[in-house]
């Protein structure tokens, strides 16, 4: 199972567990961080480069593997990827490297399932 079959499915299983057990207040701001997101004066692929880079600054490795998913699948592409990397380093500096380097082994397995699913 690659890293992004087991990431999907820990999330997903775990979402539901989470949002099936929760307080109002949990179920709230899991539907508000998904509004955040939806297209609105900024795009999508915009706003989904922008939580990349926060998950980046704030070295969240789960958050940083969502919005690479959330990225691609509103059309990023790897130009994209790495001027938004490039942003992250500035904002965060040098204790971003190890994230950098685990975000774009993830963008790398991305990619080459991609091409085999061709």
């Amino acid at each position: 199972m690659g890293q992004l079959e087991e990431f999907t499915q820990f999330r997903q299983r775990l979402n539901e567990k989470i949002l099936k057990e929760s307080t109002l207040e949990i179920k709230r701001f899991f539907a508000l961080d998904n509004q955040t997101y939806q297209p609105g004066a900024l795009d999508k692929k915009t706003k989904e480069l922008m939580g990349l880079v926060a998950s980046m600054v704030l070295r969240c490795d789960d958050c940083i593997r969502y919005h690479i998913i959330e990225s691609k699948n509103a059309g990023a592409t790897l130009a994209e990827f790495y001027e938004t990397f490039t942003i992250a380093l500035i904002v965060g500096g040098s204790i971003i490297i190890p994230h950098l380097r685990r975000a774009v082994d993830f963008l790398d397995e991305l990619e080459q399932e991609k091409s085999l699913s061709k």
